[in-house]
C-alpha cells in the first residue's frame, strides 16, 4: 500500500508539472502572454538585425519576451527541485535557456522558451479536447429528480432518490437513476450509454438506466438503485479512474524518463567541461551542452503516449465500450485466444420451441408442460408456457436447481425438466440430441419438447472479424449440453468448445487456456464473474446494470451487440500502434539531434527546439488519431 501511495503522489506531481503551465493559468491569459511575448521577440529581432540599435535595448526586449512566458516554467522547475523531482523538462528548459543568454545566444534563448510554452499550451488543448469528449459522454445524469410525495411532485437532488421512490421523467429529460417503468411509455435515446444510434421503445415493466434520454412520452419509474449505484454514475467512475491506471507502455515512459533525464544532464556536464579542458573553447562547448539539454527534453514521450491511451479509451467510450484502464486496452490488443460464454453472449438468451415429441397424447403433453412451467421464470419455461394450450391449476410447486420443476395437478405428481429429474421419478426418458424438456405425469413419461437458443445474427461475422484481426483461437466455455453447445460452435465457426461446465470447471478450463497464450474472456458478467476476473482481460456483455459485471470485468460492453468485441480489439490495436509510432519517432529524432548537437553543427539551438517542442506536437497530433475509429 505504501508503494501505491508513493506512486500516486508521483503521478499527481507529474500531472501537476506537465499541465500546470497550461491549466494553472486561465487559458485566455496564456494566449495573451504568448502574444505579448511574440511581439516583444519580433521587435527585438528587428531592432537587432535591421535597425542595429544598442545591445542593451534589444537585450532588454529579449529578456522581457523570455520573462513573460518563462516565469511559470521557472517556478515549475523550482517546485520540481523542492519535491525531489529536479530532472523534468521545466528544469532542462530553464537551464538551457538561461545558459543560452550567458553564451550570447539571446534570440535562441527567448525563442526556446516561447516555442516551448506554445507547445505546452497546444498540447494541453489536445489533452483537454480528449478529456472533454469523454466528459460529454458521461455527463448525462441530471442533478435533480422529480419524485412523487403523496399526490405532489417534488424536485430533489438526484443523490437523494431512494430505492422504491417513484420518479417522474418528462420528454426531453434524462433518467436520473436506474428503475422500472410503472406507468406510461416512451422512446429513449440510449446512445450516451450504449452507443446505439436507434431509439429504444419502452413501456410498463421495462427496465431503464440512468442516462437514458426520454424523447417523446412522460413515464413514471420506480427506482431500483440509488444515484451512486446507477449505471451512468458507475460509468463515470469507470472512465474517470481509467486515466489513472497506466498501461505497461505508459509505465515504461515514466521509468524511461527517470533514468534518461539524469543521464543526459550528466552527459551535458561532460560536454561542457571535458573538451574545454584540452582546447580552452569554453563558450563553444557550453553552448553545445546547453543545446544538448534542450534536445534531451522527453516531452514528446511523456505527453503523447498517455494522450494516445486516453484518446483510445475515449474512442471506445463513444462506441459503448467502457475500458477500466489503459493496461486493459494494451492486453486486449495482445490477446490471441478469445473464450466465450454461450447463452446471452453468442446467443440471444431467449429460447423458442423447435419441436414437440409426444409418446402418444400430444395435447396432454403440451397442457401438462405449460401448466408446470407457468410457475417458473426460467427462460426455457417462458418459451414453453407461451404454447397454445389449456392450463390446469398446479400446487405444491418445487423447483429443483439444475434439474427442473415438479408440482401436483389434480392430485397427480407432475414434473418437467432434464433426464436427471426424470430419474428421480423412476421414469426413462427418450434419448435426445437437442436441448429438451422431458415431461412425466403420475409416473407416466409423456414425451419431450425441444427448445433452441439461436445464435445472434451478427455473431458469426463478429467471430470472423476477430480472425481477420489476428486472433488465432476461439473457444466456447458453456454449461449447456454437448450437442447444444457444439451446434452453436459449428454454426459460428469457433475453433473449440467445452460443454456441460459448472462455474468452477469454467475457471479450470480457462487456466488451461492461459498456459497457451493471452486470453480474453467474454461473458454475461454474472454467472461468469469468476472467469471474467481470472482472464488476462475480461469483457462483460450487456451487463451495464450488473454489479458483478462492473466489478469482475476489465471492459464492459454496454449492450448485447457482439460486433463490439472485434471493434474493441481494433481500437486497442490501433491505439498500441500509434503509441509505438510515437515512441520510435521521438527517440529516433532525439538520438539524431543529440549526436549532431554534441558534434557542434551550426544553428543547432533552432533544431533543438524542433526536436523538443516540434516533435512533441507532431506526436500529440498523431496521438489524437486514436480518437477516430470505425
Amino acid at each position: 500500500m505504501k508503494h501505491e501511495h508513493e506512486h500516486e503522489h508521483e503521478n499527481e506531481y507529474e500531472h501537476e508539472h506537465e499541465h500546470e503551465h497550461g491549466e494553472g493559468e486561465n487559458r485566455k491569459e496564456t494566449v495573451i502572454k504568448l502574444i505579448i511575448s511574440a511581439v516583444l521577440f519580433i521587435t527585438a529581432l528587428i531592432l537587432e538585425h535591421a535597425v542595429k540599435v544598442d545591445l542593451f535595448i534589444y537585450l532588454a526586449l529579449y529578456i522581457a519576451a523570455y520573462a513573460v512566458v518563462g516565469v511559470t516554467v521557472i517556478i515549475s522547475a523550482v517546485k520540481g527541485i523542492i519535491h525531489g523531482h529536479p530532472f523534468d523538462e521545466c528544469f532542462l528548459m530553464t537551464v538551457a535557456s538561461v545558459g543560452a543568454f550567458f553564451t550570447g545566444s539571446f534570440a535562441e534563448a527567448a525563442a526556446v522558451m516561447i516555442l516551448y510554452s506554445l507547445g505546452e499550451f497546444l498540447q494541453d488543448l489536445a489533452v483537454d479536447k480528449s478529456r472533454d469528449s469523454i466528459s460529454e459522454l458521461i455527463d448525462v445524469v441530471p442533478k435533480n429528480a422529480e419524485i412523487l410525495r403523496g399526490e405532489e411532485t417534488v424536485s430533489v437532488p438526484a443523490c437523494e432518490v431512494r430505492i422504491g421512490d417513484t420518479v417522474m421523467v418528462k420528454p426531453g429529460a434524462n433518467v436520473p437513476v436506474d428503475g422500472v417503468i410503472i406507468s406510461g411509455s416512451a422512446s429513449f435515446d440510449t446512445s450516451a450509454l450504449t452507443g446505439e444510434a436507434y431509439p429504444k421503445d419502452l413501456t410498463v415493466g421495462d427496465r431503464v438506466l440512468s442516462g437514458y434520454l426520454d424523447q417523446n412520452g412522460s413515464v413514471k419509474i420506480e427506482a431500483t438503485a440509488e444515484y451512486e449505484n446507477s449505471a451512468a454514475s458507475r460509468i463515470k467512475s469507470l472512465i474517470e479512474g481509467a486515466e489513472a491506471k497506466k498501461a505497461k507502455t505508459e509505465m515504461f515512459i515514466t521509468r524511461f524518463s527517470r533514468i534518461y533525464t539524469p543521464v543526459v544532464v550528466l552527459l551535458a556536464l561532460i560536454i561542457a567541461v571535458i573538451p574545454p579542458v584540452f582546447n580552452g573553447e569554453w563558450k563553444e562547448w557550453i553552448h553545445r551542452a546547453l543545446t544538448f539539454l534542450v534536445v534531451s527534453c522527453p516531452c514528446a514521450l511523456v505527453i503523447s503516449v498517455p494522450l494516445t491511451f486516453f484518446s483510445g479509451i475515449g474512442a471506445a467510450s463513444r462506441k459503448g465500450i467502457l475500458i477500466k484502464g489503459a493496461q486493459h486496452l494494451e492486453t486486449l490488443s495482445k490477446a490471441d485466444i478469445f473464450a466465450f460464454d454461450k447463452t446471452g453472449t453468442l446467443t440471444n438468451g431467449s429460447f423458442s420451441v423447435s419441436g414437440v415429441f409426444a409418446k402418444s397424447d400430444r395435447e396432454k403433453l403440451v397442457n401438462t408442460a405449460c401448466s408446470i412451467e407457468a410457475h417458473s421464470n426460467h427462460p426455457i419455461a417462458k418459451a414453453l408456457s407461451a404454447l397454445d394450450c389449456e392450463k390446469e391449476d398446479a400446487g405444491d410447486i418445487t423447483e429443483i436447481p439444475g434439474e427442473g420443476i415438479a408440482c401436483k395437478i389434480n392430485g397427480e405428481i407432475c414434473a418437467a425438466g432434464n433426464t436427471k429429474l426424470m430419474e428421480r421419478y423412476s421414469v426413462t426418458p427418450d434419448q435426445t440430441t437437442d436441448t429438451a424438456v422431458h415431461i412425466c405425469r403420475n409416473g407416466e413419461y409423456l414425451g419431450y419438447i425441444s427448445v433452441v437458443d439461436k445464435p445472434k445474427e451478427n455473431a458469426k461475422d463478429a467471430i470472423k472479424q476477430l480472425y481477420d484481426n489476428g486472433v488465432k483461437t476461439t473457444v466456447m466455455l458453456s454449461g449447456d449440453t454437448e450437442s447444444s453447445a457444439k451446434a452453436v460452435s459449428e454454426a459460428l465457426g469457433l475453433t473449440d468448445v467445452r460443454s456441460s461446465l459448472l462455474p468452477e470447471q469454467k475457471v479450470y478450463e480457462l487456466e488451461e487456456l492461459l498456459k497457451k497464450g493471452k486470453v480474453a474472456y467474454v461473458g454475461d458478467g454474472i454467472n461468469d464473474a469468476a472467469v471474467l476476473a481470472r482472464a488476462d482481460v475480461g469483457l462483460a456483455m450487456g451487463a451495464l446494470g450488473s454489479d458483478a459485471a462492473i466489478e469482475a470485468a476489465d471492459i464492459v460492453i454496454t449492450d448485447d451487440n457482439v460486433e463490439k468485441i472485434p471493434k474493441a480489439r481494433r481500437i486497442s490495436k490501433k491505439t498500441l500502434n500509434i503509441a509505438r509510432q510515437n515512441i520510435i519517432f521521438a527517440i529516433a529524432v532525439k538520438v539524431a539531434v543529440l549526436v549532431l548537437s554534441a558534434l557542434g553543427v551550426s544553428n543547432m539551438m533552432w533544431l533543438a527546439v524542433f526536436a523538443d517542442t516540434g516533435v512533441a506536437l507532431l506526436c500529440a497530433a498523431n496521438a489524437m488519431r486514436a480518437m477516430i475509429c470505425k
